[in-house]
């Protein structure tokens, strides 16, 4: 099945990565020069001063679950549902240090708690008409492994 990413410029770029196929992509933010304000999405603009100019920053892979809940209904438009339909998944804020990032969590409601240690990875978001599966990026937990 052919899959594609729903916003590359969320992504490191290909030619960023060094020619490592086997390591996964990361998020990339925004990091302010004056302040050293880091942001994701990226953005042109510091949200807390004026002087500084934004510039794209590699962001950890590695976080903890700051807060989270359960997306029980369709969200509003533009969300897509996959196929087969809605299908509730966590959501929440993940901290990686600098910034949080509010993501999808790929975690079991038996496991899923506040300071969990997650790990950067892609899910399903839905399919294009063509078929093309559309990945989003989301949390799993961090195996022990990995840390």
């Amino acid at each position: 099945m052919t899959t594609r990413l729903i916003d590359e410029s969320l992504f490191e770029s290909r030619e960023d990565r060094e020619h490592d196929d086997q390591r996964p992509r990361r998020l990339v933010g925004a990091r302010c020069s004056e302040c050293a304000t880091v942001v994701f999405p990226r953005q042109d603009s510091c949200p807390r001063c004026p002087d500084g100019t934004m510039a794209a920053h590699v962001l950890p892979v590695s976080g903890r679950v700051w807060s989270w809940t359960l997306q029980a209904f369709p969200p509003k438009p533009p969300y897509r549902p996959p196929a087969g339909g809605h299908h509730p998944y966590h959501l929440g804020y993940v901290d990686l240090g600098e910034v949080l990032v509010e993501a999808r969590l790929a975690v079991p409601r038996e496991e899923i708690r506040i300071g969990l240690p997650v790990r950067l990875t892609t899910v399903s978001a839905y399919q294009d008409d063509d078929g093309t599966e559309v990945m989003t990026f989301a949390f799993r937990p961090e195996r022990d492994e990995e840390r």
